[in-house]
């Protein structure tokens, strides 16, 4: 599957953005789902994930209560809405796609990502 990150821009702290992940293809509802994200110099860290029919979802401490990922395999998009968003928050996020139902942390155990889309957040 095909992975296509939109979405990311320049907000002010305290504002929002959305963003929208989009599958090539049906095989996308096979799929837990998961935004990662990668700040200059750092490593690669989860924010959220939702498992392939999106009865379940799971986020880094850091976003609980702002971020919220949602899923339509009709359309096969994964979305995050990302609100209250903080300097910290600035970062490439990324969408991933692992195979089976499982929700995992590990950036290594996903199997297909998109081409990144870059978050900034002004103070």
């Amino acid at each position: 599957v095909q992975l296509q990150a939109s979405g990311g821009g320049l907000v002010q702290a305290g504002g929002s953005l959305t963003l929208t992940c989009t599958a090539s293809d049906r095989t996308f509802s096979r799929y837990a789902m998961a935004w990662f994200r990668q700040a200059p110099g750092k490593e690669r860290e989860f924010v959220a994930g939702i498992t392939w029919a999106g009865g379940g979802r799971s986020y880094a401490d850091a976003v609980k209560g702002r971020f919220t990922v949602s899923r339509d395999n009709a359309d096969y998009t994964v979305t995050l809405q990302m609100n209250s968003l903080k300097p910290e928050d600035t970062a490439v996020y990324y969408c991933a796609a692992r195979y089976g139902v499982a929700l995992e942390s590990d950036y290594r155990t996903y199997t297909y990502w998109g081409q990144g889309t870059l978050v900034t957040v002004s103070s």
